[in-house]
């Protein structure tokens, strides 16, 4: 690694910033990608799909859309949209991540859970964090739904291409930068740290743009951290050294089967809690399952295996935020997380 990669930046970048970047990023991968004999294994296998009997599980994905919570610039407010999309209302503004609201994705067969929340319920929203470019998590149908001056926050390499699409507010970091942006009880911060992952959009670009998380810090202390896409590494302890206080960390549980394809850069039940316990945060909220079903474990396969993976450490219960889609959970100003939860928030399946 690099010296950037390895220190972070404590002062601010510029919104808007138009920047030079390396051609490839491929020098941050942290374990080779796939070639050319397992993509053709998995194929003739058929190693990316549940079988029929799993698939039955489908009609029993835990559901339960409801209204947006209120959320003042003191609350902490997280609501699963399904997959890596969620709606995160901290400082007072509307931030959301990675949104897929498209009923289908390319090459994968359409989302077998509706999004969690209705477009025309939300309100405005006031930023857009993206974790890397890989087409469940960056969808342009669902982006060009927004104003072309809403704030896009991106992994570096990927600003030209919100540009060509005519959005205007358009900011790229690299791991361990941040940008400011004001809400109404002061500037509220985004850190862009670390993943395990990749990034690839067509034939020709892959790892052209950088991957990661989001480390999103309101001004009264309030801290979230969204780990987009990525694999079980050492990266973990490193963010939860430089972000202490971490509020809940919303960490992915899905598509991680075959794990001889998919660990290096998927974690799974058990490796997210261990994620969550090394960045140190409060609660765990799982994502990144039960709405595209993108590998081969049977659908709520990610839900038992996590709750169990949770027991285990014996942390409370109920600092395991496991929402159905559509669910929200709330920690005011003056409550800690892992706290009673409202009312129906909680998956009970």
């Amino acid at each position: 690694m690099t010296e950037q990669t390895e220190r972070p930046l404590t002062e601010p970048r510029p919104l808007r910033e138009v920047r030079t970047w390396p051609r490839s990023f491929a020098d941050r991968l942290t374990a080779p990608l796939p070639g050319v004999r397992a993509l053709a294994r998995v194929a003739r296998e058929g190693l990316l799909r549940p079988g029929p009997e799993a698939l039955r599980e489908v009609d029993g994905l835990p559901v339960a859309p409801g209204p947006l919570p209120a959320a003042d610039p003191g609350t902490l407010a997280v609501t699963w949209a399904g997959h890596a999309s969620w709606v995160l209302r901290i400082g007072g503004l509307t931030v959301l991540t990675d949104p897929v609201w498209s009923r289908r994705i390319l090459g994968t067969p359409p989302r077998v859970t509706p999004p969690g929340v209705r477009w025309e319920d939300l309100p405005r929203v006031d930023a857009v964090v993206i974790s890397h470019n890989h087409y469940d998590h960056l969808d342009l149908p669902t982006l060009r739904r927004l104003p072309r001056d809403t704030p896009l926050l991106l992994p570096a390499g990927l600003g030209g291409w919100a540009r060509r699409r005519r959005f205007r507010h358009v900011t790229e970091l690299d791991w361990w930068e941040a940008v400011e942006l004001p809400g109404p009880a002061g500037l509220v911060r985004f850190d862009f740290v670390p993943a395990h992952h990749w990034s690839k959009r067509t034939l020709t670009d892959t790892c052209r743009s950088l991957w990661g998380g989001w480390m999103v810090t309101a001004p009264g202390g309030r801290r979230v951290y969204f780990a987009g896409d990525t694999g079980y590494g050492f990266w973990f302890e490193r963010i939860g050294e430089r972000f202490p206080g971490i509020d809940v960390a919303l960490l992915p549980i899905g598509a991680y089967d075959p794990r001889w394809m998919l660990g290096p850069v998927h974690t799974d039940p058990e490796e997210a809690v261990r994620a969550c316990l090394d960045v140190g945060a409060r609660a765990m909220a799982p994502m990144h399952w039960s709405t595209f079903l993108l590998s081969a474990e049977p659908p709520l396969e990610p839900l038992r295996r996590v709750r169990a993976a949770w027991e285990a450490t014996g942390r409370p219960r109920d600092e395991l935020w496991d929402l159905p889609v559509g669910a929200s959970r709330v920690l005011p100003p003056d409550e800690g997380a892992g706290g009673p939860a409202p009312a129906g928030v909680t998956c009970s399946r």
